[in-house]
């Protein structure tokens, strides 16, 4: 995902709040990545953490549902954490529901701690990404800083927010269980935390401002649709949801792979030496049995190769980034008659700029977030199958044209292979 720019503080599209009916429903997590169903389970409810029930108050703001701990700083600026705890799900009576806890972070300039601020909400891009941790004023933060107190709000399942990790989930033995928990970490609950978070952290419970970027966008957008009244304005940078008729995952992506050819296009204008390489890295991994081993235990292949490109064309420095990775994809030959071989520098790089595994909702929910009112059906994979003229990378190096990159698409043989 791109970093959010200081200048995306006052951005080009700012959606106020008198919306008096809903303009958008929440994104299901439809059944093409799992099956859902309502059934609470035992094992469900060993998977949630409770949250810390302090009663004692640290600064005189803590109750039964919200810890507030004491300011601390970092250069130039003063944090202070805060821990609610939420219903995990908001469609049923709250005493009845199992209970996560959801973490945000409160930002101020040094010495204005105290200081009568508007509340500005930042919603982070992903999904199943945590919120930055500031290191020191610098960026959007420290321009926000100016006129804002910043909640920096970890969306359930991400951060301090009773993270779902692969290790977490793992305590779930059943997939039908899983599906069933995984359920409540959409758009919609999102908001349902941040009101409860909204109505317990501003004065007199009143309106804020809030920031999407990127899928904090699509955030946004059904902020606005089921709790309008909780906002003053709307500030959106790089995300909007599938609002009109006809909008579907297999429109976005479809879209998707017309700029992602323009992409290709770019790198290689820019890194022309590029193409021979990657062409030859991947006849190589056909003639390895089809991909050789990464130090995860997974296999590289050459369609594995082509994701390089959500990391390489999608990111401000990516094209550099993704040049000098190819600098070192072998190993030198340091003995007369020795085979070439992928180098373990390369193999170890490729897994750190594709992998999941610390933020698994991102691949499990990402497709699902263009979905409205209707399942996808695994719709990057299916307008990929309709592109394969030009991203089959096999093709591609056999007869002489450059292996084009692939983007932000999550197939099923990457979810789940």
């Amino acid at each position: 995902m791109r970093a959010l720019h200081s200048s995306f503080i006052k951005p080009l599209i700012r959606l106020h709040s008198p919306f008096s009916t809903p303009i958008i429903s929440p994104s299901p997590l439809r059944k093409q990545f799992l099956y859902l169903h309502s059934s609470a389970t035992t094992s469900l409810q060993k998977l949630t953490a409770m949250a810390d029930n302090k009663t004692a108050a640290v600064d005189g703001n803590s109750t039964s549902d919200h810890v507030s701990d004491a300011w601390y700083s970092v250069p130039e600026l003063r944090l202070r954490d805060h821990r609610f705890t939420v219903p995990l799900d908001y469609s049923i009576d709250r005493c009845s529901s199992t209970k996560i806890t959801v973490f945000a972070r409160e930002v101020v300039a040094v010495g204005k701690e105290e200081q009568s601020l508007p509340y500005l909400l930042y919603l982070q891009g992903g999904p199943g990404f945590e919120c930055p941790r500031p290191t020191e004023a610098g960026g959007w933060i420290s321009r926000a800083c100016e006129e804002y107190r910043i909640v920096l709000m970890d969306q359930r399942g991400t951060g301090l927010s009773t993270p779902l990790t692969p290790s977490s989930m793992s305590q779930v033995k059943s997939a039908e269980d899983l599906a069933n928990y995984l359920r409540h970490f959409r758009a919609d609950n999102i908001v349902h935390d941040a009101e409860f978070i909204r109505k317990r952290l501003v004065p007199d419970a009143g309106p804020w401002t809030i920031l999407g970027q990127s899928f904090g966008g699509f955030c946004a957008v059904t902020y606005l649709s089921f709790a309008p009244q909780g906002l003053k304005q709307a500030l959106i940078t790089g995300g909007l949801p599938p609002i009109g008729e006809g909008c579907t995952a297999d429109s976005v992506y479809k879209a998707g792979f017309e700029q992602l050819v323009c992409q290709n296009e770019k790198y290689y204008k820019r890194f022309p030496q590029d193409i021979e390489i990657v062409r030859d890295v991947v006849n190589y991994l056909a003639e390895s049995g089809g991909g050789v081993p990464l130090p995860s235990g997974g296999i590289l292949t050459p369609r594995g190769l082509q994701l390089l490109g959500l990391s390489g064309l999608g990111s401000s420095t990516g094209f550099e980034r993704l040049h000098y990775l190819f600098e070192r994809v072998w190993d030198p030959l340091i003995v007369q008659g020795a085979k070439r071989r992928i180098s373990d520098y390369f193999l170890n790089a490729y897994e750190r700029w594709i992998g999941f595994d610390a933020n698994p909702l991102y691949a499990l929910l990402h497709e699902s977030i263009y979905c409205q009112g209707a399942s996808s059906l695994w719709s990057a994979q299916r307008i990929r199958a309709l592109n394969d003229n030009k991203f089959d990378a096999i093709e591609a190096a056999k007869v002489g044209r450059p292996v084009l990159f692939t983007g932000e698409v999550r197939h099923n043989v990457v979810v789940f292979g």
